[in-house]
């Protein structure tokens, strides 16, 4: 009888693929402590914002009905922000969902249940273009697309919310600026301060510290 051990059978590339695919996309420890402090943070800076908007607020609504949508960037940038830094499934979503359940603990006009249901649905709005792109590009254009997303997703829920029965041009105007607004403010600078902060080494834990992505 033969004693000789039998050499085992390598994994499939596919499956080594499909192992590492795990790997990366599971959830750390330090991932989920620094997307909590991500959502925190961004939760205070929604709260103040829901008081500083209404100076801009006043001042845009009567040149165009809609323009308003201009200022709802400051909304939108934690789920994109949360997701560059993270790079995982659900981050966006994670961020920016924890944003809005902070922003109506402290307390805001609009209401607890109303505050957290937006943040659901805006992460969800940036999620998606993370999703479509298989969560491996994080350039600047995909940012970009991610707020532009968080934009319209969020738009069409205040839409819903708070303009409904609004005629075709504040509709119209009301969609182009949130959506503008998103993919500058939420993806632009989301992306700008992601990259400053793996320039200063904070992120060295993160593949988002430890790449350069193509613009």
């Amino acid at each position: 009888m033969s004693t000789t051990t039998p050499t085992p059978t390598p994994a499939t590339p596919a499956g080594t693929a499909r192992g590492s695919a795990a790997i990366i996309w599971r959830w750390r420890v330090v991932d989920i402590v620094v997307a909590s402090v991500i959502g925190v943070a961004a939760g205070l800076i929604f709260m103040a914002w829901g008081v500083g908007y209404l100076g801009p607020k006043a001042l845009l609504e009567p040149l165009l009905p809609g323009l308003q949508g201009l200022l709802d960037g400051p909304w939108l940038f934690a789920g994109v922000l949360g997701a560059l830094i993270i790079r995982k499934p659900g981050a966006a979503i994670y961020t920016e969902l924890l944003a809005s359940v902070v922003s109506a603990l402290v307390g805001n006009q609009w209401g607890g249940f109303l505050t957290i249901k937006a943040g659901l649905v805006q992460g969800l709005g940036a999620e998606v273009i993370f999703l479509l792109f298989f969560y491996k590009r994080w350039s600047l254009p995909v940012a970009v697309l991610a707020g532009a997303g968080a934009g319209i997703f969020g738009a069409v829920n205040n839409m819903l919310l708070w303009y409904a029965g609004s005629d075709t041009t504040f509709t119209v105007v009301y969609l182009i600026s949130s959506t503008l607004s998103g993919a500058v403010i939420a993806g632009g600078l989301s992306w700008v301060l992601a990259r400053g902060l793996a320039a200063t080494g904070a992120l060295n834990r993160f593949a988002s510290g430890r790449s350069v992505e193509r613009i």
